[in-house]
C-alpha cells in the first residue's frame, strides 16, 4: 500500500543544527492547509489505497487540531485508508492536552516527540525552545489522552555530551511512556548556523561518536527497544510503519514544499518554496528519476534494516556478477565483524552501520 508524507514547512525557531525546509511564518498556516487540502483532492478518483501518513517539518505541531482533523478527513475522502498508522512529528514547546486530544480525535495514533536529551545544557546548545521537564510532561499527558505509540528522539555527538550524559538521557528517557526510540548521530549540515569550523571543533569526533552509537544500541536493548534499523529502536509493535516503507522500497506520495515522492515508478519532489505551493493549484513537481536502478535501491536501502537484504534476490534484481561481488566481499567483511550472512541474508552488525556508506559502495561497485 501507499504511503502519504505531509510536509509542514513552519517552526517557531530554526534549530541551528537544522537542514530541512522550514520558515517562520504562522500568517500561513492556514493558507497551508488549505494547498494541502487542494493536493489531496487531486488524487481523488485513482483508488489508491493508503495505510499510512505521516506529518514531518519542519514542526507539524504548529498546527491546530482543526487544521489537522482537516487534512486528515480529506485523505479519507481522496484516498483508500485501510487501518492506518498517522503519525504526527511534534515539539514539546508547541503542544498542550487540548492540542493532543484533538489530534486524538482528529485519528492521528502516533505522536513522534523531537526530545534530543535529557540535559537541559546540552538542550540550550541545541537551540531547543523546551527543557526536558517540558518534554516528560509533553510525553507523559500524550499518553494520559490515550496515545499508545509515542516516539522520541535522542540526538548523539551534542557538543559537551559525554558517554555518562548520554546514558542518563536514555535512562530518563526510556522510563516515559514511549515504545519507540530514533537516535542520530549530530552532522553539521551545509549552510545551517552550525556550519562553521569553531562548531565542528566543539561537537563530537568520530572516535567518539562511534562509542556513543554502540553504547546507545546496547543500552536500548537492554531496555526493551530492539534495533530495527541504523537509527530507530522499538518495543514489540512499535516499529513505524511509515518509515519502513522507505527502506522496503515502497510507494509515498509526498504532500508540501520539499517534500519527496516515489509513486508510479518514479522519484520526484516538490520545490522548497511554501509560498508557490500555496499559490500553485497543484504543487509542481521535478522529477529526478523515471526508472530507479532496482538493484542499487534495493541494496541502498535494504542494508539500513537490521532485517538485511536476500543475495539471491539482489542478484536476480542487478544481475550475476553483482551477486558474486556481494557474496565475495561480505565474507571479507564478516571477518571483520561489520556483517553477518546466514541463509543467503546480508545483515550488518551494529558495527557495520557506522560504515554503512563505505560498505555498500563496496558491495555495489
Amino acid at each position: 500500500m501507499t504511503g502519504i508524507y505531509i510536509h509542514v514547512p513552519f517552526c517557531k525557531r530554526k534549530c541551528p543544527y537544522c537542514d530541512f525546509y522550514s520558515v517562520c511564518r504562522p500568517e500561513l498556516y492556514e493558507d497551508y492547509t488549505q494547498a494541502v487540502c487542494r493536493n489531496i483532492e487531486a488524487f481523488k478518483g485513482r483508488d489508491i489505497k493508503c495505510d499510512t501518513i505521516y506529518f514531518g517539518g519542519g514542526t507539524p505541531s504548529v498546527l491546530s487540531a482543526e487544521q489537522v482533523d482537516r487534512i486528515i478527513d480529506t485523505a479519507g475522502k481522496c484516498f483508500d485508508l485501510c487501518q492506518p498508522e498517522i503519525t504526527l512529528e511534534a515539539n514539546p514547546s508547541s503542544v498542550d492536552r487540548e492540542k493532543m486530544s484533538g489530534w486524538r480525535k482528529a485519528g492521528v495514533t502516533r505522536l513522534s516527540f523531537g526530545v534530543q536529551s535529557a540535559n537541559d545544557r546540552e538542550l540550550g546548545f541545541l537551540g531547543r525552545l523546551h527543557d526536558f521537564s517540558q518534554a516528560k510532561s509533553a510525553v507523559e499527558t500524550a499518553a494520559q489522552v490515550g496515545f499508545r505509540h509515542i516516539s522520541c528522539d535522542i540526538m548523539l555527538g551534542v557538543k559537551g555530551q559525554t558517554l555518562e550524559s548520554l546514558w542518563d538521557s536514555i535512562e530518563s528517557i526510556t522510563a516515559l511512556p514511549v515504545d519507540h526510540i530514533s537516535a542520530y548521530m549530530l552532522k553539521i549540515e551545509k549552510g545551517t548556523a552550525f556550519d562553521c569550523d569553531e562548531m565542528r571543533n566543539a561537537v563530537a569526533d568520530d572516535d567518539m561518536l562511534c562509542d556513543m552509537y554502540l553504547q546507545t544500541v546496547g543500552q536500548l536493548a537492554s531496555k526493551g527497544f530492539l534495533q530495527y534499523e541504523i537509527s530507530n529502536f522499538a518495543k514489540e509493535g512499535g516499529k513505524s510503519r511509515h518509515n519502513l516503507k522507505y527502506w522496503h522500497g515502497e510507494e509515498y506520495i509526498g504532500i508540501g514544499p520539499s517534500a519527496h515522492s516515489f509513486f508510479d515508478n518514479e522519484r520526484y519532489y516538490c520545490k522548497s518554496d511554501v509560498e508557490e505551493f500555496i499559490s500553485d493549484k497543484v504543487q509542481s513537481m521535478v522529477v529526478l528519476e523515471d526508472d530507479p536502478d532496482k538493484a542499487e535501491e534495493y541494496v541502498m536501502l535494504g542494508l539500513r534494516l537490521t532485517e538485511g537484504i536476500d543475495i539471491g534476490k539482489a542478484e536476480e534484481l542487478g544481475g550475476k556478477e553483482l551477486g558474486e561481488n556481494i557474496r565475495k566481499k561480505a565474507a571479507l567483511f564478516q571477518k571483520q565483524g561489520l556483517c553477518v550472512v546466514e541463509k543467503g541474508i546480508l545483515r550488518l552488525t551494529p558495527a557495520g552501520f557506522l560504515a554503512s556508506n563505505s560498505i555498500i559502495g563496496e558491495l555495489l561497485w
